[in-house]
Order: structure tokens, then C-alpha cells, then sequence
């Protein structure tokens, strides 16, 4: 009975799957949510692996789905604590503002934003109940700093940043602590659409597409370890007192944070563009 319980979405690769496995070393049992269970194999077998299979309960959830939302509601009856939320599913739309639909920020913002909203206030009555609860919501350094080609995913982390200062506030005086993670680049699945633009002849943003992608190729050597990130949010999950809302982590990234808090908006400006120029 003594046993703490978390819950980590978008667990069938990359930071969720690594977060589950963390937490159940630290002696959690974990609700490993993720859209499609058929997509658990690689989960499993790392939690065989590390011998903690018996931590983890794997179960299907959709957040961008009202009727899976319900049925998620209607599993955490089940319990009576739920101690940590790890709210990670999330994805990456790539591509220039102008030439995105309406329909790609939606789909965006339907995840990385509304998602998070729907499944914390889902767990959100049972955590209040208790006076006490941890939420870690997987931001990015791009929540801090916007990019070009990447309009929709930091628009809708720079809300998930918002969104979480609120929260964090409203939910103090329950004993439920808020925080932030913002990984700088790792490499997780989340890029696989950013990996796959493909360079339109006929758009006007040719030549920056042209920059953005060997960008993106020559910072790949830098990526960080994935397991980095994921060991944090156990520390975070298993500290004692009050964890702080920010946690910027990766390389460069704090050093970024300070540029962009100390330098006038221009230099940063006419550095990004310098550093693209064909």
C-alpha cells in the first residue's frame, strides 16, 4: 500500500518509454499509457531487461480522443493515489509558417497542448484529494526559444510553458507541485517528421529549408543521451520539498536561455539568420 504510483503518456518510445523504466527502478508502479499497446514490445523488453516488469502496467490511451479520455477516467477509479503524472506524449510538425495548414497546428496543439490539459485533469481530483501529487510536463527548449521550420511544435510548447506557470500556482495550495522539463536536442522518434521535410523546389523558403535541414544533420553528432532527461524527471519525481517549475537540460541549452534573458532580441535574431545563410 505503501508503494507509489505514476503515470507516464506517449511510453512506447523515447523519454516516455525511459521514464517508465526509471520510475519502476525507483520503485514505482508505473501506468504506461501510450495510443497503440501494439507498440509496447520495445518497453517490455527493456523492462525485462532491468528486471521490473512487474512495476509496469501498459495501457491504451489516446489524448487526443474524448471517448479514450473517458475510458481513462474510468481505469483510475481503480485507484486511490495516483502520486506522479508525467504528462510526455507529444509530437513534431516541422515546416514553414506560410506553407503549414490550419489543420497542422490543430493536430499539433491537439497533443502537445490540449492532450496534456485532458489527461491532467483527469488525475488532477485524485492528487487533491490526497494533498499531494507531482506533475512533470516534458516542455522543450523550444517552449523558451522559437526556430524557424518549427513554428507549430514551439508554439505549442511556448503554451504548454504558459499553460503550466497557471497551473502550477492553482494547484500549490493542494500540496501539488508543477514542474517543467525543456531537453535541448536528444535524439527520440519526436524528429522523425522534422528529419523528413523534404525540400520543395517551387517554395519561396527553398533556401532556408536547404539551411534548416543541414542544421539539423550536422547537430546530430551533439544529440544528447535520451536517458538523461529521463533519469531527471525521476529525480524530480523522488525529491523531497518543493522541485523548482523549470528544468532546462542538454547541451547549450542553458547557455541559450542566458543569451536570449541578457541580449537584445536583435543580436540573438542576426545570429539564428547568420548561422542559416545559404
Amino acid at each position: 500500500m505503501d508503494q507509489k504510483t505514476a503515470i507516464v503518456t506517449g511510453s512506447s518510445s523515447g523519454f516516455g518509454l525511459l521514464c517508465v523504466i526509471e520510475l519502476a527502478l525507483k520503485g514505482f508502479t508505473v501506468i504506461a499509457t501510450m495510443r497503440d499497446t501494439n507498440k509496447a514490445k520495445a518497453l517490455i523488453e527493456v523492462a525485462k531487461e532491468k528486471q521490473v516488469e512487474k512495476y509496469i502496467q501498459v495501457i491504451s490511451l489516446d489524448v487526443n480522443s474524448s471517448d479514450s479520455i473517458r475510458q481513462f477516467k474510468l481505469f483510475l477509479e481503480n485507484y486511490s493515489h495516483i502520486d506522479v503524472l508525467v504528462n510526455n506524449a507529444g509530437l513534431a510538425v516541422g515546416g514553414f509558417s506560410e506553407e503549414l495548414s490550419m489543420e497542422d497546428y490543430r493536430r499539433q496543439f491537439e497533443t502537445n497542448f490540449f492532450g496534456v490539459i485532458a489527461v491532467t485533469n483527469a488525475v488532477l481530483p485524485i492528487m487533491r484529494a490526497r494533498k499531494q501529487g507531482r506533475i512533470i510536463n516534458m516542455s522543450s527548449i523550444s517552449g523558451r526559444i522559437g526556430f524557424p521550420g518549427l513554428s507549430a511544435y514551439s508554439a505549442s510548447k511556448h503554451a504548454l510553458e504558459g499553460y503550466s506557470e497557471s497551473l502550477r500556482l492553482e494547484v500549490r495550495p493542494f500540496g501539488i507541485d508543477v514542474s517543467l522539463i525543456e531537453p535541448g536536442s536528444y535524439q527520440t522518434n519526436i524528429w522523425a517528421s522534422v528529419d523528413q521535410l523534404e525540400n520543395n523546389p517551387d517554395s519561396p523558403y527553398t533556401f532556408y529549408m536547404e539551411s534548416l535541414l543541414k542544421e539539423i544533420n550536422n547537430g546530430k553528432a551533439d544529440y544528447g543521451d535520451p536517458s538523461e532527461v529521463a533519469k531527471l524527471a525521476a529525480q524530480i519525481a523522488c525529491s523531497t520539498g518543493t522541485p523548482d517549475l523549470r528544468y532546462p537540460i542538454g547541451k547549450g541549452v542553458k547557455m541559450n536561455l542566458f543569451l536570449k534573458k541578457t541580449l537584445p532580441w536583435k543580436f540573438l535574431e542576426s545570429a539564428i539568420l547568420k548561422r542559416l545563410k545559404p
